[in-house]
């Protein structure tokens, strides 16, 4: 997902807004790179995070060989539009060494955007409900330990629904990593 000058969006909004956020890392030290990346969103203004899932350890999707990921959700509380948190995430990436090129390249952190409330979002930099989370089990997986009964507006289904259906059959387990208290 890009973001440029068309994708402008106010800063904040009155009222606090839950949304959910996914986190993968598999160069460097993937559990370190999911810790810091918790940290510093949990310093950008306007957001909370107010749960944390158990990391998980996840076979790479598509791209070339690669390490494998470990991923994680986080729920936040924020006042920030979607667009202005997707360029805070997108700014924590690029702080952390994120290089973006090829498409399921391997990456020292990647932080999306999976759902944000019940909102549905489709412009040219930013797609909420993240588009393919309800076809992953390494997305479905660490966010259903910590919203099970969060609704995919597109799908009209809870989380633990679309997890429940899945035939993903990447291997995906739980780790003692952990990325906060």
């Amino acid at each position: 997902m890009r973001l440029n000058g068309r994708c402008a969006s106010r800063l904040s909004r009155r009222a606090s807004e839950t949304a959910h956020l996914g986190l993968g890392s598999n160069l460097g030290n993937p559990a370190r790179n999911l810790r810091e990346a918790v940290g510093r969103i949990e310093a950008v203004p306007g957001v909370r995070v107010v749960k944390r899932s158990p990391v998980y350890r996840t076979e790479p999707v598509g791209g070339p060989p690669q390490p494998a990921y470990l991923n994680a959700a986080i729920e936040v509380e924020t006042s920030l539009e979607p667009a202005a948190l997707l360029r805070e995430l997108r700014e924590i990436e690029r702080a952390m060494g994120r290089r973006r090129g090829r498409r399921n390249a391997p990456r020292t952190i990647d932080l999306d955007i999976l759902l944000f409330g019940r909102r549905v979002v489709r412009s040219a930099c930013l797609a909420v409900p993240h588009p393919r989370m309800h076809e992953r089990r390494f997305v479905l997986a660490p966010l259903a330990d910590i919203a099970p009964r969060a609704l995919h507006p597109g799908e009209k289904k809870t989380v633990a629904g679309l997890l429940a259906k899945l035939r993903d059959a990447h291997r995906v387990e739980r780790t003692r990593a952990r990325i906060g208290p």
